[in-house]
C-alpha cells in the first residue's frame, strides 16, 4: 500500500493508484471532463490538475500516479484559478446556445462553469470553423459544441471496435468527425450511439422524432400505438429524479395515455413471440446441424456492424425480426385485421433504449403489411422530453396498466433489456420444448451479469449445448473471430451491440462521468426487469396466454409460412 496525503486527510491506496482515485478515497471528487477510466486516459482538457508539493508543475490527477508520501492539494487558490481559466478557454471556443441545446442542466461542461464561477465571454476572438453532420437516420453531430475530450472517440474504438470517428486537421482547426471528410452515413458506423452517451456536451444527440409522433397524435386519421421496450421502464424514472434502478412502468402507461396516444401496448409481448420463433429456429437448426452457432438478431447495432464487418456469418444469423418489428409487424396484420381497418391508418410508435432502432425501421424488408411496420422511434431521452413538454407531473401520476391484448408478457419479455436476457429466456422455452418436462428453475443464472463475454453449457436430453453471450461490439468482435477461424464451441450465441445490454443503450438517460465510473448503472437498471421477471406469474414465453391465442388463430405454429412472411427478414453484405 502507498500512503499519502490528500487535502492533509491520510490516505492508504494500492501502488498504481491515480491521484483522481485516491482523492475518491479521501471522500474528495476532482472534477474531470475527457477522462473516462480505462478507456480515455489522455489528461488533456487539465480540468483535473492538482498541486503535488516538490513538483515543478500542476499535475493531471486522472493520469498521475501516487508515491509514498505523497501531498496533494486539490482546491488552492491557484489550482481554481487554472480551472476556471481552462474552462473560459473551453467556452471560448463553444456554441453557447444553452438554453436551446439538447443537453441544458445536463451538460458537464455547464456544470463546470457554474461550479467555478466562469464568464461565459472572458475570452473573445475567432473560433474554429464547425460543421453539423446530420446525414444519418439516428444521430446528429455539432461540432460547434465539441471540446475535443475525445470520449466519442475512445468509445467508438476501443469498446465498440469500429472507429469510423476521430481527431482531424491539426492546431487550431482540430475537430471530431470522419475520415476524408465523408459523412457519418457513408461510414461503417454501427449505430449504436454509444458516443452520445458519453459526450459531455450537446456535441452529440440522436435525430429527433418528437415532431413527427405529435402531428400523428394531432391527426383524427391515425390511430397511434405506442409501446416501450422492457428497459425503458427501468431507465426513464432518471429524468424526472429517481434513483437509477426504479421501475417507472405504471407511471409511463398513465403519460402515454396524457400524450395523446389511442392505444398503449408492450414490446415486451413481442419478445416473447421472438423467442417462440428463435427457439423453434434453434431447435431445427440443431437438430440437422446446419448454420450453428445460431445468432440472436434482437439487436439492430450488432446486426449493422455483423453486415459490414463480418458479412460472412450472415447465414448463422437468426431471420427473425428483433421484437420491435415483430411489434409492428403485428399490429398491422393482425390487429389491423382484428380492427378492420387499413394498415396504413395505424400509426406505430416505439419507445426505445437504442438509437440503431431508428436506423432498424427504416430498413428493408421491414414492411410486412406492405407499408412500414414501425412509423416512429422515441428515445427513452425523447420520451421525457415529450412529457415535460406536455406538463405533464410525471411524479404525481398514478399507475396503470397495458391496453389488451398486445400488452400481456412474461418474466421472459421483461429480461430481454439485460445481457444475456434474450439467451435465457430461450433456453427456457427450449428446454422444455425438447426434454417435454418443465424446467426445475427457469432462472439460468450463468448468463446474467455485465461481463463482456459470458459462456455456460448446458445438459439438454443428454447433449451438451454450449452457449455464450457477448455485449459491446468488441467482445462481438471475439466470437466473431472464433467462427471465422473454426475454434468456436458454441451452438447458440447472443449478442448486443451495446455494453451490458439494452438498460445501457444508446438512447437512454444520460449519466454524468463521474457516475458512470463510480456507479454500476448496467446493473442497476437490470436489477428493476429481474424484478419484474420474478413477480411474474408466468416467466416462460410459451406460457403467455395471448401468444398461445395468436399462434391459434392467426400464425399456426412457430415457424410456419405466415409467421416467416410476418415475422422474419433478411440481411444486406454491406462489405462489399
Amino acid at each position: 500500500m502507498v500512503n499519502l496525503k490528500i487535502n492533509n486527510i491520510p490516505v492508504s491506496v494500492p501502488e498504481g493508484t491515480t491521484v483522481l482515485e485516491a482523492a475518491k478515497v479521501a471522500g474528495i471528487k476532482i472534477p474531470t471532463l475527457c477522462y473516462m477510466k480505462a478507456i480515455n486516459e489522455i489528461g488533456a482538457c487539465r480540468i483535473c490538475v492538482c498541486e503535488v508539493k516538490g513538483a515543478r508543475s500542476f499535475v493531471a490527477a486522472c493520469v498521475y500516479p501516487v508515491n509514498e508520501g505523497m501531498e496533494v492539494f486539490t482546491d488552492t487558490p491557484a489550482i481554481r484559478q487554472s480551472r476556471k481559466t481552462t474552462i473560459e478557454l473551453l467556452l471560448s471556443n463553444h456554441n453557447k446556445s444553452c438554453l436551446s441545446c439538447e443537453r441544458n442542466m445536463n451538460c458537464e461542461l455547464q456544470e463546470l462553469a457554474y461550479e467555478y464561477d466562469c464568464d461565459m465571454n472572458a475570452f473573445q476572438g475567432e473560433m474554429t470553423p464547425t460543421e453539423t453532420d446530420s446525414s444519418t437516420d439516428y444521430l446528429v453531430r455539432d461540432n460547434s459544441k465539441c471540446v475535443l475530450c475525445r470520449r466519442c472517440v475512445a468509445t467508438c474504438k476501443s469498446i465498440q471496435h469500429v472507429a469510423v470517428i476521430g481527431t482531424r486537421n491539426r492546431g487550431f482547426a482540430t475537430d471530431i468527425g470522419c475520415a476524408f471528410n465523408e459523412e457519418l452515413a457513408e461510414t461503417s458506423c454501427a449505430a449504436c450511439g454509444q458516443c452520445i452517451n458519453v459526450c459531455p456536451t450537446g456535441a452529440l444527440h440522436e435525430k429527433s422524432e418528437i415532431d413527427n409522433v405529435r402531428a400523428a397524435i394531432d391527426d383524427p386519421e391515425k390511430i397511434v400505438i405506442v409501446g416501450a421496450a422492457p428497459s425503458v421502464r427501468a431507465a426513464l424514472g432518471e429524468e424526472f429524479g429517481y434513483p437509477i434502478g426504479t421501475n417507472v412502468e405504471g407511471k409511463m402507461n398513465t403519460a402515454f395515455r396524457l400524450l395523446g396516444f389511442n392505444t398503449v401496448f408492450d414490446v415486451n409481448f413481442a419478445a416473447d413471440l421472438t423467442i417462440m420463433e428463435e427457439s423453434h429456429e434453434f431447435i431445427e437448426r440443431a437438430t440437422k446441424g446446419e448454420h450453428l452457432p445460431l445468432i440472436t438478431s434482437c439487436s439492430p447495432g450488432w446486426i449493422r456492424f455483423m453486415e459490414y464487418y463480418y458479412p460472412e456469418l450472415i447465414p448463422n444469423i437468426s431471420t427473425c425480426k428483433s421484437p420491435q418489428q415483430m411489434f409492428g409487424a403485428t399490429i398491422k396484420t393482425y390487429y389491423a385485421e382484428k380492427l378492420g381497418v387499413d394498415p396504413s391508418k395505424l400509426y406505430v410508435v416505439t419507445v426505445m433504449p437504442c438509437v440503431a432502432k431508428k436506423f432498424e425501421k427504416n430498413r428493408n424488408d421491414q414492411a410486412a403489411a406492405g407499408c412500414k411496420d414501425i412509423d416512429a422511434v422515441l428515445t427513452t431521452r425523447e420520451l421525457a422530453k415529450m412529457i415535460k413538454a406536455k406538463g405533464i407531473l410525471f411524479t404525481e401520476l398514478a399507475d396503470s396498466d397495458y391496453d389488451a391484448p398486445l400488452g400481456e408478457y412474461t418474466g421472459a419479455g421483461v429480461i430481454f433489456g439485460a445481457t444475456g436476457g434474450v439467451m435465457e429466456a430461450a433456453l427456457r422455452t427450449a428446454v422444455e420444448t425438447l426434454t417435454g418436462k418443465p424446467l426445475d428453475s427457469v432462472e439460468f443464472t450463468a448468463v446474467r451479469g455485465t461481463d463482456g463475454i459470458k459462456e455456460a453449457t448446458y445438459n439438454v436430453n443428454g447433449t451438451e449445448v454450449n452457449v455464450a453471450v457477448a455485449s459491446g461490439l468488441e467482445n462481438a468482435k471475439t466470437l466473431c473471430e472464433q467462427i471465422k477461424n473454426g475454434t468456436c464451441k458454441y451452438q447458440f450465441i447472443e449478442i448486443m451491440a451495446c455494453p451490458g445490454g439494452c438498460v445501457n443503450g444508446g438512447g437512454q438517460p444520460i449519466q454524468p462521468a463521474y457516475v458512470r465510473r463510480n456507479v454500476d448503472i448496467k446493473a442497476l437498471r437490470a436489477s428493476v426487469l429481474y424484478n419484474i421477471d420474478s413477480g411474474k406469474k408466468f416467466r416462460k414465453s410459451h406460457e403467455n396466454e395471448f401468444i398461445k391465442a395468436l399462434y391459434a388463430n392467426y400464425f399456426g405454429t412457430p415457424g410456419s409460412h405466415k409467421a416467416h412472411e410476418v415475422l422474419h427478414t433478411s440481411y444486406v453484405n454491406r462489405k462489399q
